[in-house]
């Protein structure tokens, strides 16, 4: 939930503070005053398009700030928590857009520094903002799709899950068999260079790390007598010439009498010392000890060395072709192996595949038929729905209805499904086109909702899905900004009546013009403009019950300086309270009952 907003600095507004109610908040003022601020503000939290010229003149940067409370959903959690940021301990989180006067956009979000588009991944699991040129998303059929599968709820989804893990494997399958019989030469040919280098690696037969391990025992044999030499005088150093010659006695002799001379001494410091030589010994005798075995196994082989280099020569014919070093040329053929696995392009092979793709294709049209019959189900429930809900927006004749029906394909279509015995296009969401029509009378034709309805109608229509679906909705706040628009008189009163019903279940932001609409408010938010200095500022506050009465009385065509005018305001106040009063919850059947069904709705909708 929304539950404020500080607008700085953008277009009129010097500085506001929006305080949101939890429930149905309305916005109004004086046309000009900076109503549509408030959306614009909205739209920058959500990520949308910055746009200098919206920053105030004389402001260095217009800056949105929205605190929302309550976050709860787990799509929404793991986005703050991948960006850095944190919710603080009251569950809420502060979002914050600034835009500069040179156009430059920075975001941030739990007090860090984040890329814009993670306020719009935000926005997507908190907010829905419909403005009138929100209305377009109606005109696309994806958009369309999307509604009837919320509305379904899971009879949809369950099946959707499963055609979306199918297909990936269908496609993957598809791709691969038109590679093999499209490059069967090309592949035939790679296949046989890769199996000629596995070949000449096998013969050779490397280990891993044996080049090191050759060049080390090259070295030695090649320095063999250097080595020897300096073997022998560091033995002689340490344990003395080899024919005890009392003159040199070593470092093993010379320590040793340093002990003795200790060990007899008649001062205690001294002896002390004596142990320490001792362990000098030890270890001199330890080291003479190697340096006698290393002598013994120091070989000056010819034959050994030319074995070596034979060896290390065929290594590096194979580390000239396929890597730095032997271990790169095992890794080449390790992925070598894997590459042809992939590459068979036999008959056998071939054949194996496209029955591995047709067994996928059978188990897809399962998938899209029990799909389309859920879409079917819900279609003719929906529309039955949205068709109440638009009776009561003073568009009584009206009616809706929801096609559902197959994307045909051509036998060239590379995603082409028969289904149900008809060719189908197995787009990503499955093989149906969805459409709204709108019957606007009862001998009209139906028509596109976009053709058939005017621009209040439309906004009506789209407010009557926007009910419909506030149980399948997982969005908690919802803005609307000039729903009413093209409306009036017990239209806007039915407009106002349900925006109070879908706040309910939602938080519900309103910008509107109409006072039969702002009557049912739970708290009204008015944008005030004023001059000063020859500069327009306008700010946001909450009205009190009787400021309520004023600004209503404005709306209802300027009639706030007159008895009648106040007396029609607290009238149409006090029938919204009573509405509000007595109202009670009612249980929708959209999502709620298709998630009880399963699939099981009866198949009423209008498919061709």
């Amino acid at each position: 939930m929304l539950a404020e907003m500080r607008i700085q600095g953008l277009g009129v507004i010097e500085d506001a503070l929006l305080e949101l109610h939890p429930g149905f908040t309305v916005v109004t003022g004086e046309t000009g005053a900076g109503k549509t601020m408030v959306v614009s503000g909205l739209h920058l939290l959500s990520g949308g398009r910055s746009e200098a010229s919206k920053v105030r003149t004389g402001s260095g940067k217009a800056v949105v700030e929205g605190r929302f409370e309550r976050v709860g959903a787990e799509q929404a959690i793991r986005i703050i928590g991948d960006s850095g940021a944190d919710i603080d301990e009251d569950g809420s989180v502060i979002a914050l857009r600034s835009v500069g006067s040179d156009g430059r956009s920075r975001a941030h979000l739990g007090g860090r520094s984040v890329p814009v588009g993670v306020l719009g991944e935000l926005a997507e699991q908190l907010l829905a903002v419909h403005g009138q040129n929100d209305q377009l998303r109606l005109l696309r059929p994806a958009e369309q799709r999307a509604v009837i599968d919320r509305f379904a709820g899971d009879a949809v989804a369950e099946p959707l899950a499963e055609y979306h893990a199918v297909r990936e494997q269908w496609l993957r399958v598809v791709a691969e068999l038109a590679e093999r019989s499209s490059r069967s030469r090309e592949l035939a040919q790679q296949a046989d260079l890769l199996r000629h280098g596995l070949d000449e690696i096998a013969a050779v037969d490397p280990k891993p790390g044996e080049d090191t391990e050759l060049a080390e025992q090259v070295n030695r044999l090649a320095a063999v007598d250097e080595l020897r030499a300096a073997a022998t005088g560091a033995q002689a150093a340490v344990s003395g010439g080899a024919d005890a010659d009392p003159d040199l006695p070593g470092a093993l002799g010379l320590v040793g009498e340093a002990q003795r001379r200790l060990a007899g001494a008649e001062d205690a410091v001294l002896r002390e010392l004596a142990p320490r030589l001792v362990e000098a010994s030890v270890l001199l005798s330890d080291v003479g000890a190697e340096l006698g075995h290393y002598l013994d196994a120091l070989d000056a082989d010819p034959e050994r060395l030319e074995q070596v280099l034979a060896r290390q020569s065929d290594l590096k014919k194979l580390t000239r072709k396929y890597a730095a070093d032997v271990d790169g040329v095992l890794a080449w053929a390790e992925d070598a192996g894997t590459r042809l696995s992939t590459m068979d392009t036999s008959e056998e092979a071939l054949a194996a595949l496209a029955a591995q793709r047709d067994e996928l294709a059978t188990r897809l049209a399962g998938h899209a038929a029990v799909l389309s019959k859920a879409r079917t189900a819900a279609a003719s429930e929906l529309a039955g729905e949205i068709t109440a809900e638009l009776s009561g927006l003073a568009m009584g004749q009206a009616e809706i209805e929801v096609t559902v029906r197959q994307r045909r394909a051509e036998e060239s279509d590379p995603h082409a499904l028969l289904v149900d015995g008809a060719l189908a296009h197995a787009g990503p969401e499955g093989v149906d086109d969805v459409e709204l029509l709108l019957r606007a009378h009862g001998g009209a034709p139906a028509l596109p909702v976009h053709k058939a309805a005017s621009g209040g109608e439309l906004s009506r229509v789209m407010l009557a899905i926007e009910v419909v679906l506030a149980h399948a909705d997982t969005v908690q706040t919802l803005v609307f900004d000039e729903v009413d628009a093209g409306v009036g008189g017990r239209a806007a009163v039915e407009i106002g009546r349900r925006l109070s019903r879908l706040a309910r279940s939602h938080q519900v932001l309103v910008v509107t013009h109409l006072p039969q609409v702002a009557a049912f408010a739970d708290r009204h938010l008015v944008v005030d403009k004023g001059t000063a200095q020859g500069i327009t500022r306008s700010g946001v506050r909450v009205l009190e019950q009787s400021e309520r009465v004023l600004e209503l009385a404005r709306m209802l065509a300027g009639m706030d300086g007159t008895e009648t005018g106040r007396a029609h305001a607290e009238e149409l106040l006090a029938v919204a309270e009573t509405d509000k009063a007595a109202a009670t919850p009612k249980k929708r059947s959209g999502a709620a009952r298709a998630t009880k069904k399963k699939g099981g709705a009866r198949a009423s909708g209008r498919v061709s």
